[in-house]
C-alpha cells in the first residue's frame, strides 16, 4: 500500500485549484441510468469513487467514454442489468444511489445492502420507505435490495432525518413517477440543488431544492444534457485549513464560498483571514488561531466532512475547544492518531474536548478513512519532524492529487509504494 510522507514545518504560499465535487459527481453519474442520449459532464475529478460508480454503472448497460481532461461522457439510452452486486457496493456505500433511478427507469432493482463503514453505520430505510410511498415492492433477501413496480406514483414523503443520498434518490425515482411527489424534510446541501438543475436541464420538474420541501412533477422520459460540476466545498475547506496550520497564505480558485459559510465564519472566529478574490478565496492563517467551539448540523450548518481537519486546527488553537459530533458515530476515530503527533485531545460521546497546544510532533500514523485521512495530512504539515501515513487509498476516495497540489504550495511531501 502506498504511504505519504511529510516532513512538516513549511509554510504554504501560492495557488491551488479546487477540483470538482466528489459528493456532486456521484448521484450526478447515477442520474444518466434515467435518460436516453449521451450526457457530457465537465469538471469530474479524477477520483477512486468515481471509478467505483462507473464501473457499477457500466454493469447496468451505461456506456461511459472520456472526452478531454475533467470530461465524462455517459449514455444510458440502453440498460442492459438491474443488479448492482455486492463486490462492487461494499467499496463505496454511495452505489445505493442507482437505486432509485433503476426502479424508474427499468422498473426493477436488485441492490447489495452497503453495510456499515469505519464512521458509523448510515442505514438505507428512509430511501426504502420512500419508494415504497411510491409505489415500489421491497424485499430484503440475502443481503440484497429487491425493488419491483409496475410504475411509480407521485407521493408525500416525510424523512425521519434530513438525509442527503436518501433524498438524492427519491429525487430521481420521482422524476419518472405519474404525479407530484414532496418530500418533506429533505437535505438542502449544494451537491442536492446540483443534481436537481441537472435533473431539470434533462427534462425533469422539480422546485425547491435548497430546501426542506421538494416538490417534483413526474414526466414521461428524461433526455441526455451538458454540465459542469460545482467545486469540491470539503477539498476548498481542507486548503483554508492547511494554510491556518502552516500559517500560510494560500489563493485557493474554483471555489464557492456561498457554500462554505458555516466553515468560514468558525475560520474567521479563530482568527484566520478568508477573503474573497477573483474567482474564489484567499485563506491566511499568519497568527496563533484562537479556539473555537464546533457542533456538526446538517447543511447549512458545520459540515461533519470538515470536522476532522478543523479538529486539526484547534490542537494548535490558544485555549480550550469542544467539538461535538452530530451526524454520525464513531467519527473521532482518528483521535488516537492525532494524539501520537502530540495533541491533547479528550473524547467523551459525541464530542472531543481539545487542548491546544504549542506544536505537532511527526509521527507515523494510519488513515482510517476519508476525512480522518486529511486530518492527518493536515498534522503532518503543521508538526516538527517527518510524518508517515500509511493507508492513505481512503485519501484517493475523495482528493484529487492533494500531495501534488499541497507540494506546489511549498509542502515537503510525497508518496512512497508501501
Amino acid at each position: 500500500m502506498d504511504k505519504i510522507l511529510i516532513q512538516g514545518g513549511e509554510r504554504l504560499v501560492g495557488e491551488v485549484i479546487v477540483s470538482g465535487s466528489k459528493n456532486a459527481t456521484l448521484p450526478i453519474f447515477a442520474s444518466s441510468l434515467l435518460a436516453e442520449g449521451e450526457n457530457r459532464f465537465h469538471g469530474v475529478p479524477d477520483l477512486k469513487d468515481g471509478k467505483t460508480i462507473c464501473e457499477v454503472l457500466k454493469k447496468l448497460g451505461v456506456k461511459i467514454g472520456r472526452g478531454q481532461e475533467g470530461e465524462y461522457l455517459l449514455d444510458g439510452t440502453e440498460l442492459v442489468g438491474h443488479e448492482a452486486p455486492y463486490n462492487l457496493v461494499k467499496t463505496m456505500r454511495a452505489s445505493i444511489l442507482v437505486l432509485g433511478p433503476l426502479v424508474a427507469r427499468a422498473k426493477k432493482a436488485i441492490i447489495s445492502l452497503p453495510g456499515g463503514c469505519a464512521i458509523g453505520a448510515r442505514p438505507v430505510d428512509l430511501h426504502l420507505k420512500g419508494l415504497e410511498k411510491l409505489g415500489a415492492e421491497i424485499q430484503l433477501r440475502h443481503g440484497y435490495i429487491e425493488a419491483k413496480t409496475k410504475g411509480l406514483r407521485g407521493a408525500g414523503i416525510y424523512l425521519d432525518g434530513p438525509t442527503v443520498t436518501g433524498t438524492e434518490n427519491l429525487m430521481m425515482a420521482a422524476t419518472l413517477a405519474k404525479g407530484e411527489t414532496v418530500i418533506e424534510n429533505a437535505a438542502a446541501e449544494p451537491e442536492v440543488v446540483e443534481l436537481a438543475e441537472v435533473l431539470n436541464k434533462m427534462g425533469a420538474k422539480i422546485s425547491g431544492a435548497g430546501s426542506n420541501i421538494i416538490r417534483i412533477k413526474g414526466v414521461k422520459k428524461l433526455t441526455a444534457t451538458e454540465h459542469t460540476i460545482i467545486p469540491d466545498r470539503i477539498e476548498a475547506g481542507t486548503f483554508m485549513i492547511a494554510a491556518g496550520v502552516t500559517r500560510g497564505n494560500v489563493h485557493i480558485r474554483n471555489c464557492n464560498l456561498d457554500h462554505m459559510e458555516a466553515v468560514v465564519n468558525k475560520l474567521r472566529e479563530a482568527g484566520m483571514e478568508i477573503l474573497r478574490e477573483d474567482d474564489g478565496v484567499r485563506a491566511i492563517g499568519n497568527k496563533r488561531i484562537k479556539s473555537v467551539d464546533v457542533k456538526t448540523l446538517p447543511y447549512p450548518g458545520f459540515p461533519t466532512d470538515m470536522q476532522a481537519q478543523i479538529m486539526v486546527l484547534m490542537t494548535l488553537a490558544k485555549g480550550l475547544s469542544v467539538l461535538s459530533e452530530t451526524i454520525f458515530e464513531n467519527r473521532f476515530i482518528h483521535v488516537d492518531e492525532l494524539r501520537r503527533m502530540g495533541a491533547d485531545i479528550k473524547v467523551e460521546r459525541d464530542s472531543a474536548i481539545v487542548n491546544g497546544v504549542k506544536g505537532l510532533s511527526g509521527a507515523p500514523v494510519m488513515a482510517t478513512d476519508l476525512r480522518a485521512s486529511a486530518s492527518l495530512v493536515l498534522a503532518g504539515l503543521a508538526a516538527e519532524g517527518q510524518t508517515e501515513i500509511s493507508r492513505v487509498y481512503h485519501l484517493d476516495r475523495g482528493y484529487e492529487k492533494l500531495e501534488e497540489k499541497l507540494a506546489r504550495l511549498g509542502a515537503h511531501i510525497r508518496r512512497v509504494k508501501g
